[in-house]
């Protein structure tokens, strides 16, 4: 048996950028910041050590999204991890990203704030559909997120 499941919260790191690959699937991209404690060599003292968790979210959510994805949100996801292996510079690399299946948001600001009215500025929380179709291997490379 294998789990492939992650749940992570924190904060966005820059406004998210939704792109289309293939002519017409959406893709959101994002960065989040997490803090963790660790103690410091140093001064043994603990401090906030940054780790930041690329993340992507697929078709028509992605697009639902994108308007609330801006720099400082808090969010909170739930997916499942993605490797992906490419060559850059004449050098094979590597990289490990989330694919979401559901976010929340802990602070929620549309970049237009006169676009939606007061009811449609909370997003659903979960949506009821699951892109599955759109996370193989091709399209992901496609996206650049690798």
């Amino acid at each position: 048996m294998s789990i492939n499941r992650v749940s992570i919260a924190g904060y966005l790191t820059r406004d998210a950028e939704l792109r289309t690959v293939n002519g017409n699937l959406a893709v959101l991209g994002f960065t989040v910041a997490i803090n963790e404690k660790r103690k410091d060599r140093g001064s043994g003292q603990y401090v906030d050590a940054p780790v930041f968790v690329r993340c992507a979210v697929f078709g028509q959510r992605a697009e639902h999204l994108a308007q609330y994805m801006t720099k400082g949100t808090k969010v909170m996801i739930d997916g499942r991890l993605h490797y992906s292996s490419y060559m850059k510079d004449d050098e094979q690399r590597s990289s490990l990203s989330v694919v979401v299946d559901q976010l929340e948001f802990g602070n929620v600001k549309p970049r237009e704030e006169n676009a939606m009215s007061q009811e449609q500025t909370a997003a659903p929380a979960s949506p009821a559909t699951t892109d599955s179709d759109f996370y193989d291997e091709d399209v992901w490379e496609q996206t650049g997120l690798c």
